[in-house]
């Protein structure tokens, strides 16, 4: 292991970008807080707008050599990046655990193991041209060409898996890569970098660290004249900045973006069983999952008792520090300052439209811990329930019917997920046919495969990823026709 398992910070180690195959010290340092502690762990990297050009510079240098890289020779390498992960889990592990303050249980599976999955996977797809027609004249045949140099841009909450999941298909499908980390969480895509050194050729991926938001280097990068895609994951806010800055050279681009993901009870459920299952996604990382529960309807007749069982576990839980032992597998602190800040103002909103019935306030101690927190009796109007509230802080809706469920489910201009809780699947598939949202579940919520797409509708984005069709949006679509002799 790079780092002993007793260590509490990264003090000792420099976490370099990665430019041109060569381990770069930043323009400017960032400090990396602990979230658990408000402890400083690391100093690293940030860039400039001399460093982004650096880096898009190499990337376009890189790319005719890596278009003319066989595919199966570029699979090879995509399989080494999975070999190399999983070498390095415990570091990539221990450095997941210090920046997001996420508990190791939940890292193990939703970040590390997935990410070794849709890595892996990708390697096993192909990209052979496919014949779409054939008659007696003609043999028509679609080519899968690489786009060129593709940004991808990173947040904050599933960081690791975020980052391979955009920069592998990219260079699996012969394009170029320049990854730039959110500014709170750059650590372990810099380590990343340090191992792609030795198996990626030099400038085929770049990695850079960022500057606080008012310094980003994301708007130029997005803006790049030699970037021909974006691939983003963050709020829509910032996907419509994104947007913006590609209509200049008519990038492509793949959006995912925010999401205010309803849970709809079915009348015929057992509330004392789905309530904890529901409690789990609502709250999960301190509800700092794009797709995870942020509104929750209720039937009227078991609405009480679902309250209770709400207000009963919140104020169950105990957050601790992401490597104790002891800590809540689901369940840690808000990731940085800005967003700890922002946690307040629903905790005002809260109190101000609704009834607390658990939580409600900080915690006092060093860190950004905030408790579940549950609101009851809060109108769809409350810009806590219109809105994406990213952090732990929840409204329990009631409803009358499924048709008013429904429709207030769908009264929001966003479409990520969605999911149906009851125990008639039949009953709960209708339902859930008529949500407006790129995925829905069924008694579950946020998980996925590796081979099943994965996008948003309306405000939550635009294109897929995951599977072949995840693949195929770095491509570009060039059509032969072959003359049958």
């Amino acid at each position: 292991m790079l780092f002993p398992s007793n260590e509490t910070n990264l003090l000792h180690h420099t976490f370099a970008h990665l430019i041109g195959g060569e381990l770069v010290p930043g323009a400017a340092a960032s400090q990396i807080i602990d979230p658990g502690n408000g402890e400083v762990i690391a100093t690293a990297a940030a860039a400039d707008e001399d460093q982004l050009e650096l880096a898009v510079k190499a990337a376009k240098t890189a790319f005719p050599a890596w278009r003319a890289t066989p595919f199966a020779e570029r699979a090879e390498v995509v399989r080494r990046i999975a070999d190399a992960v999983e070498e390095h889990y415990d570091e990539f592990l221990r450095i997941l655990a210090l920046e997001l303050g996420k508990p190791l249980p939940m890292l193990r599976e939703l970040d590390l193991d997935w990410t070794l999955r849709w890595v892996r996977h990708f390697a096993e797809l192909d990209l052979s041209p496919d014949v779409v027609h054939s008659d007696a004249q003609w043999r028509v045949e679609r080519h899968y060409q690489p786009i060129g140099v593709v940004a991808a841009i990173v947040p904050w909450n599933m960081p690791l898996f975020q980052s391979l999941y955009k920069v592998v298909p990219a260079i699996l499908a012969g394009n170029t890569a320049v990854l730039k980390t959110a500014p709170t969480s750059p650590l372990h895509a810099l380590y990343l970098g340090e191992l792609l050194r030795e198996i990626v050729p030099a400038g085929v991926v770049n990695i850079l660290g960022d500057n606080s938001p008012d310094k980003s280097v994301g708007p130029a990068l997005a803006n790049h004249p030699d970037v021909g895609m974006v691939s983003f994951t963050g709020s829509t806010a910032a996907g419509r900045k994104v947007l913006e800055a590609s209509a200049t050279t008519i990038k492509r681009v793949v959006l995912e973006l925010g999401g205010n993901d309803s849970a709809i009870i079915m009348p015929d459920s057992d509330v004392e069983k789905v309530a904890p299952e529901i409690f789990t996604w609502t709250f999960s990382y301190a509800g700092q999952l794009c797709v995870g529960i942020k509104r929750i309807f209720v039937p009227d007749a078991m609405y009480e008792r679902f309250a209770e069982i709400f207000a009963e576990l919140a104020t169950s839980k105990e957050l601790r520090h992401s490597l104790d032992p002891e800590a809540d597998p689901a369940f840690g602190p808000v990731q940085n300052a800005a967003q700890f800040e922002r946690v307040k103002e629903y905790l005002e909103l809260a109190h101000k439209d609704g009834t607390v019935i658990a939580g409600g306030a900080v915690d006092p101690r060093p860190g950004y811990f905030v408790p579940p927190t549950v609101v009851r009796d809060i109108s769809d109007d409350s810009p806590l329930v219109r809105d994406e509230t990213f952090g732990p802080v929840r409204a329990l809706l009631r409803y009358a019917d499924l048709d008013e469920a429904v429709a207030r489910a769908n009264d929001t201009g966003y479409g990520l997920g969605n999911s149906v809780w009851g125990p008639d699947i039949e009953a709960a598939a209708e339902v859930a046919a008529r949500l407006d949202s790129g995925t829905v579940w069924i008694n579950t919520h946020v998980g996925g495969f590796p081979d099943v797409p994965f996008g948003g509708i309306k405000e939550s984005g635009i294109g897929a990823e995951f599977g072949i069709e995840g693949l195929k949006e770095f491509v570009e679509n060039k059509v032969v026709y072959v003359p049958v002799s």
